[in-house]
């Protein structure tokens, strides 16, 4: 079923998915990347900028997606998620700790119940290229070990190419994989790794598809190709969720990820939060950065506000 009958004939065959996604409005490149960049000139100051920087560390999905990731790293991580600045515990914890399927029993276990979620890329990261029932079995996996969140992705080759129902029809899969014994389910976002869709239109119509697929996030990047999050892609994707939300009454969150690393960039992407989707998304609930460096930044900004002192990055772990 998709997820709202509001669009239900749209996904019935591939022609009347692709007749929808042709026909969404072309998407101006110049006045999107303009008012983006206009939207990043905001000055945000004193109290303002220190509760930005709170709800942005608040919003952040600590990740560590290496080869060399060891149970070590990971519950390192873990800890920092909970404790981001040791010596002031009025910071706020991050919202997830990101790792690959085989460590998210390591991170549950070694966040103690804390509320921090367990994310867990799944579906053959970062390429999908894999068979249905490998990327159907990764999920599955990592649901079982405790995920409370998987970050999937799309077959960027299907897409490309046009096939935009096997596309929908991939991430529906992944969506009911995601469902526990129990009946609860781990949320779902979808990656789209927008730096290999070519085009903002292409963009566009990923938001869609995965809107439409039941994702309950819709993601940029993997943050592992040379572009990934960007202040226009990610106002593009704000639009979509935006303009869903009217259509359907259904919210779905958005998550940039790979190259914020500042305090400055992840304000930027607060201004375009709160002026294209508004006050409903500036919760970590309906939008996340995922992020690795960027935390530090973070806290060394927020240790400067409290103290007038600029600390240094001798002052935060080393991830």
């Amino acid at each position: 079923m998709p997820t709202t009958p509001a669009f239900a004939d749209v996904t019935t065959s591939d022609s009347a998915l692709r007749r929808f996604l042709h026909g969404l409005p072309g998407v101006d490149a110049v006045g999107l990347e303009a008012r983006a960049a206009a939207l990043g000139t905001r000055s945000i100051k004193t109290s303002a900028k220190a509760y930005a920087i709170d709800l942005a560390i608040s919003m952040i999905d600590l990740t560590t997606l290496e080869g060399a990731d060891t149970p070590g790293k990971v519950r390192s991580l873990a800890a920092k998620a909970v404790h981001p600045d040791p010596i002031d515990r009025t910071t706020p914890m991050t919202a997830a700790v990101c790792v690959y399927p085989d460590m998210v029993a390591t991170a549950k276990a070694a966040l103690h119940g804390a509320d921090v979620k367990v994310a867990s890329v799944a579906t053959a990261f970062p390429a999908g290229r894999a068979a249905l029932p490998v990327k159907l079995a990764d999920t599955r996996d990592a649901v079982a070990a405790g995920a409370d969140e998987i970050d999937m992705v799309i077959d960027r080759g299907a897409f490309l190419a046009g096939r935009y129902l096997e596309t929908y029809e991939l991430i529906k899969a992944v969506k009911e994989a995601c469902v526990r014994p129990d009946g609860t389910a781990a949320r779902l976002k979808v990656i789209f790794e927008t730096g290999e869709l070519s085009t903002y239109d292409n963009i566009r119509r990923a938001s869609w598809i995965g809107m439409l697929a039941g994702a309950d996030f819709i993601k940029t990047s993997t943050g592992k190709v040379g572009v990934n999050a960007t202040p226009a892609n990610t106002l593009l994707m704000l639009e979509a969720v935006r303009d869903f939300k009217a259509q359907t009454g259904i919210q779905i969150g958005v998550k940039p990820a790979g190259g914020i690393r500042t305090t400055k960039d992840a304000i930027k992407f607060l201004v375009l939060v709160n002026e294209t989707a508004g006050a409903d998304w500036l919760t970590n609930e309906w939008f996340r950065f995922g992020a690795s460096s960027l935390l530090n930044d973070l806290l060394m900004q927020r240790q400067k506000l409290s103290t007038g002192r600029y600390s240094g990055p001798d002052y935060v772990t080393v991830d």
